[in-house]
């Protein structure tokens, strides 16, 4: 899984109130940073050059290895067996949610993955991100400008599995928006999953 989740070689570009820039970690700062982790959400970093991804100057997502973990579950499901997956639909996926393309080109990197879909509800992160992937995948990836929640999926397609990623934060309030697109693809993917929701899900139980 470490070959196919890595940072990405996105260029930097700015687009109405969105940004992508990069940015480097020193020891220093990487040290300081996992101790005050270690007390609180345990999302580690290592020094490193890194991605970043801002709206008004404050980060979404970036391609630090915590947030590559994240994404492991999907990468796995969509990498399960052809034989037990052969009656889904052309071997295809879903993302909601754009951000950098992290989970785009894991998923595209694997051979037997026909074709995916992504939906993004921001104009100005497709602007930014889009042509970079578009230009190295071709006609295996579709990327669509829509509200998530709104979108509704083509009739008859299944998808082996589908990624839901458009929070910018871990929060308990992320959960109503999970739940109503869980229910939205029940019947349409082999498997699905949510972006930290379990991390989301221990918030509400611990503070309501």
């Amino acid at each position: 899984m470490e070959k196919l989740l890595r940072p990405v070689d996105m260029p930097e570009g700015k687009s109405g109130n969105w940004e992508i820039t990069k940015f480097e970690v020193s020891e220093k700062e990487a040290s300081f940073h996992n101790l005050r982790a270690s007390f609180r959400d345990r999302r580690y970093i290592l020094p490193g050059k890194y991605t970043r991804l801002t709206r008004n100057g404050t980060v979404v997502m970036s391609d630090t290895p915590s947030e590559l973990d994240d994404h492991t579950d999907f990468v796995c499901q969509a990498k399960r067996d052809h034989m037990v997956l052969g009656h889904y639909h052309q071997r295809t996926i879903l993302i909601n949610g754009l951000g950098l393309g992290v989970a785009l080109r894991a998923i595209l990197d694997i051979q037997h993955v026909t074709h995916l879909t992504v939906i993004e509800k921001s104009a100005d992160v497709i602007a930014l991100v889009s042509p970079h992937w578009t230009s190295r995948y071709g006609n295996r990836l579709t990327i669509v400008h829509a509200d998530a929640l709104e979108w509704k999926p083509p009739r008859g397609i299944r998808y082996v599995a589908v990624w839901h990623d458009i929070w910018d934060n871990i929060t308990s309030d992320n959960i109503p928006e999970m739940h109503r697109l869980h229910r939205k693809y029940g019947r349409r993917c082999y498997w699905q999953g949510s972006w930290c929701r379990e991390e989301c899900e221990e918030a509400r139980r611990r503070w309501g």
